[in-house]
């Protein structure tokens, strides 16, 4: 069977529905959690994809401050540089935008808070993944920091409006989403709980954001899982490859 390293930088945002996609999909999980001490592998030998979450830390969090993101930059690293099938999520988009060469910063326009749609550029039309995406997804955002440059050659997919870099691919396989696919009930509510600058941002309270990503959350399944189960092909057809 496939596997799956799943990098886990806060227990605040665990795989949830995706690892249950991803699982159903035919790919085991190696998950790592990285608040509890699990250790990260120093290389990616032994797994055919990379899986990378969100969390509260900040991209720009240097290594004092986030030292466990440290292992996490190493293995973005290693997954541009051999094209091994990666999923960064969030956090996980802005650290392999500056792996690859690209930049974070905090976002310019505030907070991005709860459900919204991003459009599909041009480029995701011959996009593997994108490609049969409908026009404008529905999507989940939390987001206070943003992608301001993307890597050199990366090919952007999808924008929005407040934030231009929404999801981009770096190479052939290695995929970066601004934005979350993976959340359900109990996680927006943990998020909204605990996040008040960026429930304010959105100029409504906590009970309204998470009835709004109530809302949208069976589109957002009906759409990610089959896109769930795409990425999960890349990684099934890295584990044939290896033999």
């Amino acid at each position: 069977m496939a596997r799956l390293l799943v990098v886990v930088p806060s227990d605040t945002d665990p795989p949830t529905r995706l690892g249950e996609w991803l699982t159903g999909a035919g790919l085991e999980l190696d998950e790592r959690r990285l608040s509890t001490g699990e250790p990260l592998p120093a290389d990616l030998t032994g797994h055919d994809g990379l899986l990378v979450l969100g969390g509260p830390q900040s991209s720009l969090d240097d290594d004092t401050v986030s030292p466990e993101l440290v292992g996490v930059r190493h293995l973005l690293g290693q997954a541009v540089a051999a094209d091994v099938p990666t999923l960064a999520i969030c956090l996980g988009a802005q650290l392999l935008a500056q792996v690859g060469g690209g930049s974070t910063r905090v976002g310019v326009d505030g907070p991005e808070v709860g459900p919204t749609l991003v459009a599909k550029r041009d480029a995701a039309e011959a996009d593997p993944l994108f490609a049969p995406l409908p026009l404008s997804p529905d999507v989940v955002q939390w987001h206070h920091d943003e992608i301001d440059r993307l890597p050199a050659g990366a090919t952007l997919l999808a924008s929005n409006p407040r934030y231009p870099h929404q999801a981009y691919r770096v190479g052939a396989h290695v995929y970066g989403l601004q934005f979350h696919i993976e959340t359900d009930e109990h996680l927006v509510r943990q998020w909204a709980d605990s996040d008040a600058v960026g429930v304010a941002s959105t100029g409504t309270d906590v009970e309204t954001v998470c009835a709004a990503a109530a809302a949208v959350h069976p589109d957002v399944a009906e759409v990610w899982a089959p896109f769930a189960g795409r990425f999960a092909a890349l990684v099934r057809d890295r584990a044939a490859a290896r033999g």
